[in-house]
């Protein structure tokens, strides 16, 4: 199924651990936005093995409102 998905998908962030991708992924959906992790570290057994970084997967209808909220500067006045 993993593999399906990630045919349909784009990748809007690449990011160097697991738990940050599944922070975005979080941020996402709480947006209404479709999005999953994709990492090659052995169903998260083996960080080691993401040299290439994780990567953060939407749907391509979902691409630009996903790239427009990661891309929108942090409010700090709250």
């Amino acid at each position: 199924m993993q593999a399906a998905y990630e045919r349909t998908t784009v990748p809007v962030a690449v990011v160097f651990s697991r738990t940050e991708a599944e922070l975005i992924v979080g941020l996402l959906r709480s947006h209404g936005l479709s999005a999953t992790v994709s990492a090659d570290d052995a169903g998260g057994q083996e960080p080691a093995l993401q040299v290439t970084g994780v990567r953060v997967l939407v749907t391509p209808s979902d691409e630009a409102s996903a790239r427009e909220l990661l891309a929108a500067p942090e409010d700090l006045s709250s």
